[in-house]
């Protein structure tokens, strides 16, 4: 039974949920010596080809002049590094170091971890189906987002 407005709306629940099982990680994260904006970055660019700053900040969950300060800062620190596109100069992308990627190492082992151990208590198939519902959910509030077909 619901007592209260906020205990079934969907907003609520959903940024509850990623309170209550993210706080876990990012405290794990500090022994990493990494902070959450710059874990989102380093795991953003970790699988491919260097990103445009305006893409990177959609992904990492950032506004643009923000994002710029957290780059600015990890390239600072030997994170990342911008580099300009072959064909356009003006095309700026910014691509994980070897430093960042030994820093990112870990911490990606530990995601993992974290991730098994929090859907350990659902199941495979309950599993697939909640990362499927969301995908679904954030590609339908997403102009450029790809949609999955529903699991099950």
């Amino acid at each position: 039974m619901v007592d209260r407005f906020i205990d079934d709306y969907l907003l609520y629940l959903l940024a509850r949920a990623s309170d209550e099982v993210s706080a876990g990680f990012h405290a794990r994260l500090k022994s990493h010596g990494l902070q959450v904006a710059e874990w989102r970055v380093l795991a953003t660019l970790s699988d491919g080809d260097g990103l445009r700053l305006g893409d990177l900040a959609s992904a990492a969950l950032q506004r643009q002049p923000t994002m710029t300060k957290i780059v600015d800062r990890m390239e600072r620190a030997g994170l990342v590094e911008r580099r300009s596109g072959a064909k356009d100069r003006r095309q700026v992308r910014v691509h994980i170091t070897p430093s960042g990627r030994r820093r990112l190492a870990a911490a990606l082992n530990d995601a993992k971890s974290h991730e098994a151990d929090v859907l350990s208590r659902y199941g495979e198939d309950d599993s697939a189906r909640l990362k499927s519902l969301l995908r679904s959910l954030i590609a339908q509030h997403t102009e450029d987002a790809p949609v999955d077909p529903p699991v099950g």
